[in-house]
């Protein structure tokens, strides 16, 4: 049985909430109470939220509705409820990292993405779920045990920014902040209908947030509508010293794009790789995406990208010794309050030569190249964001594509390619199975490309 997707205050967008809230239409109190109650309702079955803050919610929205109305307003995210995954640190909060080693920990400050959203004026709500360190697209592995998808509790939401999507599909909150290693914000906004947008690498700081691997590590907003999370991207972006990756870059605004259409841009449509092991319904849905922007007036053109499986073979290879890095004493301090299945991910990581580590970080480099030379030549990419719908929870295999394969590389394979090249990549809904499950096309572009993503991705939105 599906679960209704319905946003604070009937779904509206954050632009327009924003204006009410400056005419007094609405006020953050009554945004913020909307989304506690919807807390309150669906949470206990989908279990997206891990650590409510109610009472510290509902004063944010006070002090948010006084500033509003004495003329000090923010920009629009003031007074927006948004959700903050649990890998991210709060000041005084707990952050879990879905892990019971840090069940209890309470960080001293503020990650960068957190400092940014309250400056902004937005209600942080609360923590939502992570899959154990971030390690994993299923999003059922947690110590507070497996988020559940909006549409079918009994499948998957994805991960492992899982609980953001679920949050942001349901309404508990207006949008929520992600990361993605890979895949990890737009695997989940696929499978559970919502908007999710790893950036460029370097765009947003990752200070503050616990590390999988420091070489593909991205943060990303999810949010219900393209123009959305255009909005909290402009919010989350700023060069930070204390992200040795951080890029120093002009403020943008991300929605300058959104009303332009797609008419004179070249959308390019790989004619490998991404189209392969498809579930038939992901197929037929992606590619009535394609022919939608064909429709609106883009050019479609075939295009290759050579040696993806080599890519994508080495993202497993960075991901897998750069986690084990990340957890090598706790893995010999700590090792029985490990997920058992994070745990063996990890030690195989361990096992992992140095030459093939050197040799992954060199194809890194080349497939870059590789991306680039393609995206010199068309204005984005049109892929599936994920290869199948939804799983169920607990399920390891599956051939909904017609061939046996895990779960989780089914989930992640068409993902991974942009980790691994840094490039910004969109995923936005497209349709649903024939069973009723989301399905969502990956817009991918050069980089820094953010804005014209959007504006492809408006495109398809405003036909649906």
């Amino acid at each position: 049985m599906a679960t209704s997707a319905t946003s604070p205050d009937n779904g509206e967008s954050i632009a327009v909430l924003s204006e009410r809230l400056r005419e007094g239409a609405t006020s953050s109190v009554d945004l913020t109470a909307a989304a506690l109650e919807r807390v309150e309702v669906d949470n206990p079955r989908l279990n997206a939220v891990v650590t409510l803050l109610a009472d510290a919610a509902l004063r944010e929205a006070e002090a948010a509705d006084q500033e509003i109305r004495a003329g000090r307003w923010r920009g629009p995210l003031h007074g927006i409820p948004v959700g903050v995954k649990d890998i991210i640190d709060t000041a005084g909060i707990r952050t879990t990292v879905g892990s019971a080693i840090y069940r209890d920990r309470v960080p001293d400050a503020d990650a960068e993405v957190v400092r940014r959203i309250r400056e902004a004026g937005a209600v942080v709500i609360g923590k939502v779920h992570t899959h154990e360190f971030a390690y994993g697209p299923t999003g059922d592995a947690s110590c507070f045990g497996p988020v559940r998808n909006p549409h079918d509790p009994q499948r998957m939401a994805g991960g492992s920014s899982g609980g953001s999507a679920v949050a942001v599909a349901t309404g508990m909150c207006v949008a929520a902040l992600g990361s993605d290693t890979g895949g990890s914000v737009r695997v989940p906004a696929s499978l559970c209908g919502v908007v999710g947008m790893k950036p460029t690498f370097g765009r947003i700081s990752r200070y503050g947030v616990f590390p999988l691997s420091w070489t593909l590590d991205h943060m990303g907003p999810l949010t219900q509508t393209v123009s959305d999370n255009a909005h909290v991207l402009g919010v989350l972006c700023g060069h930070d010293d204390r992200d040795p990756a951080s890029v120093r870059r002009d403020a943008e605004d991300f929605t300058r794009e959104l009303d332009l259409g797609v008419r004179g841009l070249t959308i390019g449509v790989p004619d490998d790789y991404y189209f392969d092991q498809l579930d038939p319904d992901v197929d037929r849905q992606v590619r009535a995406a394609i022919q939608t922007l064909e429709d609106l007036g883009a050019l479609v053109k075939p295009v290759s990208v050579p040696g993806l499986a080599a890519i994508r073979d080495a993202h497993r290879t960075v991901i897998s010794v750069e986690a084990y890095s990340v957890h090598r004493d706790r893995l010999e301090r700590h090792p029985g309050l490990f997920d058992a299945t994070v745990r063996q991910r990890l030690l195989d990581g361990g096992a992992v030569t140095g030459w093939d580590y050197a040799e992954a970080l060199r194809l890194l480099q080349e497939s870059r190249r590789r991306f680039s030379d393609v995206l010199g030549e068309v204005d984005a990419l049109a892929t599936p964001s994920v290869a199948i719908t939804a799983p169920t929870i607990g399920q390891v295999q599956t051939d909904a594509a017609g061939v046996e394969e895990t779960v989780r590389w089914a989930l992640t394979r068409l993902a991974v390619p942009m980790n691994v090249t840094g490039l910004p990549s969109l995923s936005v809904p497209c349709g649903v199975s024939r069973d009723g499950l989301p399905i969502g096309v990956q817009l991918s572009g050069p980089a820094w490309s953010e804005a014209r993503l959007y504006r492809i991705g408006r495109a398809l939105e405003a036909r649906r």
